[in-house]
């Protein structure tokens, strides 16, 4: 154990002398008050140190005393519904203890201690098993069986392994290595939160993560085990988006990191998701949900902290073949808690003040997605999915948080403020957004959705982007200018807008689309606009064709219930096909 003293104090940075037995990413325990932080830079025998809580009243000479162990989390039964700090430090318990404020130096585990849980072994004394292979399961809550497995870099032949209720520190058995090495095995492990957690091979990303979301599946997919950005302004869109994709996606686990966000906002997420029921099971979500919840008033090194903690405990139920979904909200503020301690370090500042490892820190995050096999002895595939919304000042994505994102991730749903005051929602610009994804999940949905959904969706992006072009003339010289081909393509892009791509997420039936539905509607918007140019190489009305009724039933067929999506959708292609044929035979009158 290595004890200094502190000889600096700035803001949440220590500088302590005295830690040469120390190493780097060390947690340490700063003064009397017992402050948990972790040394991020050393210097001979000074070590700096980011405190994870408020530093105020430290003063030069108290001690700092080193663990000797990174900053690590506690993996098992009692993480789902759990709701932590940056740290992992539950807060729940922490209130129970102490009150609606966080005390400083208070040291709760982070899994409860008292708790028992019924631990039903699946493994059998005498297998040979090495890390990742399953031992057994407790049912943590009435959707998510716990898997508790070896953990990673241990082998060896199970010599015991018991049946009963357990604390997450009891011995449920041991493994015997060949040089005779003991290991005890209990339903808890400890993983540094700085370090990827290991598999096997990673998978190519080919299976897309279904959310419901129509401008997102539809358009700018992402894959099993992808990772997306979701940029946008003030007001945009960016949480809401990403609660709908928690709520909706295709995924069994959801781990959600409110990182440097206000504090109304996560307690509206703590409110709702409770109240959530998941339509997936028809449970609360909260019953396959772990919360991270670091506001903007806590401590700004525990932020930069938090999305480590996430993802090292997404990635641990990755690793029981869970699909994961992770919510980075929002990693700018991460951004900035690493501009702050760079700045209190000293370190030469890159662009705008961030610190030249901006790029390599985001990536080190987000290359942490992915599809995968896991380890074991099974063949057991995974995935990891990471969206992360960016919070740029004024919505310029040219700064460079949002640019470096972009070199990594491969979705860009690209929020407009623009839609967004028009009540466009979700605001997400077919313009400007993309998804790399596009091409290698085209083959999935033709084979599992329709035969024609990639060509579908080319001729909607073809029609949106015509649209763009055509609205410059109709600004320039009025509507009357266009020609009667060009006219009907601004009134198909316009039910593609409205009836299409707006998504009203507060609507019981509308919150939700299924691929199948997606995919009728995308048929009716195209269907309008085939047999309308049909009729207009015959002769017919472009006025009285956009004016037809059938088109509002294009619009209400939103809000179609599942069950009903077949009959309506006869229904409404049939009124179409009459409608139009009636425009058709009223030759227009001169």
């Amino acid at each position: 154990m290595s004890i200094g003293k502190i000889v600096k104090v700035a803001g949440p940075l220590v500088i302590a002398e005295g830690m040469r037995d120390a190493n780097m990413f060390d947690v340490v325990r700063v003064s009397e008050k017992r402050l948990i932080g972790e040394i991020i830079e050393m210097h001979g025998d000074r070590a700096s140190v980011q405190v994870y809580e408020e530093t105020a009243g430290l003063g030069t000479g108290e001690r700092v005393e080193s663990t000797g162990m990174p900053l690590s989390v506690e993996l098992g039964p009692g993480l789902i519904r759990g709701i932590f700090d940056g740290i992992q430090r539950p807060l729940e318990k922490i209130m129970q203890k102490t009150g609606n404020n966080l005390t400083r130096g208070i040291e709760v585990p982070s899994l409860d201690r008292d708790a028992k849980w019924h631990f039903y072994p699946t493994a059998k004394t005498g297998d040979a098993l090495t890390g990742g292979d399953v031992l057994g399961y407790v049912n943590e809550t009435d959707v998510v069986k716990h898997k508790i497995m070896v953990p990673p870099g241990v082998s060896g032949v199970l010599v015991e392994l018991k049946d009963g209720d357990f604390t997450v520190t009891d011995e449920i058995g041991y493994l015997q290595s060949e040089n005779g090495k003991k290991t005890v095995l209990t339903l808890m492990q400890t993983w540094p939160v700085r370090r990827g957690r290991p598999y096997k091979t990673k998978l190519s990303p080919d299976m897309p993560l279904v959310t419901g979301q129509r401008v997102i599946d539809s358009l700018f997919p992402i894959a099993k085990g992808g990772v997306a950005a979701i940029p946008g302004p003030f007001g945009s869109g960016k949480t809401v988006t990403q609660h709908q994709l928690a709520k909706w996606a295709e995924a069994d686990i959801v781990v959600y990191i409110g990182c440097g966000e206000r504090g109304n906002e996560m307690t509206d997420v703590l409110n709702e998701f409770p109240e959530l029921i998941d339509p997936h099971t028809g449970k609360s979500l909260m019953e396959r949900t772990v919360l991270i919840a670091n506001t903007s008033d806590m401590p700004v090194a525990a932020r930069e902290a938090s999305i480590y903690t996430g993802i090292t405990i997404a990635e641990y139920f990755r690793d029981m073949g869970y699909s994961v979904a992770l919510m980075a909200d929002s990693t700018s503020r991460w951004a900035e808690a690493l501009r702050e301690m760079s700045g209190r370090l000293e370190e030469m500042p890159g662009e705008e003040g961030y610190p030249a490892y901006l790029g390599s820190r985001l990536a080190q995050f987000y290359e942490r997605a992915g599809r995968v096999k896991v380890l074991g002895s099974g063949d057991t595939e995974a995935s990891l999915s990471v969206i992360g919304a960016v919070s740029p000042p004024g919505g310029d994505i040219s700064e460079p948080v949002s640019q470096a994102t972009l070199r990594i991730v491969k979705v860009f749903w690209g929020l407009d403020s623009a839609l967004a005051y028009k009540r466009h929602f979700p605001a997400i610009n077919w313009l400007t957004s993309y998804s790399l994804y596009a091409d290698s999940l085209g083959k999935w949905f033709n084979e599992n959705v329709a035969s024609g959904w990639t060509e579908n969706r080319s001729r909607i992006m073809a029609l949106l982007s015509e649209e763009a072009s055509l609205e410059e003339i109709v600004r320039l010289v009025g509507m009357d200018a266009l020609s009667p081909g060009d006219r009907l393509k601004m009134e198909a892009a316009r039910s593609i807008r409205e009836d299409f791509l707006h998504q009203l997420a507060f609507h019981e039936v509308d919150t939700y689309s299924s691929l199948k539905k997606q995919y009728l509607m995308m048929q009716l918007v195209l269907m309008f606009y085939d047999r309308s140019a049909d009729a207009l190489g015959l002769g017919a009305d472009i006025e009285k064709l956009a004016a037809i009724p059938g088109r509002e039933d294009i619009g209400r067929f939103k809000y179609v219930p599942e069950k009903d999506i077949d009959a309506e959708y006869k229904r409404v292609s049939d009124l179409l096909i009459e409608q139009i044929e009636e425009v058709a035979s009223q030759k227009e009158e001169f």
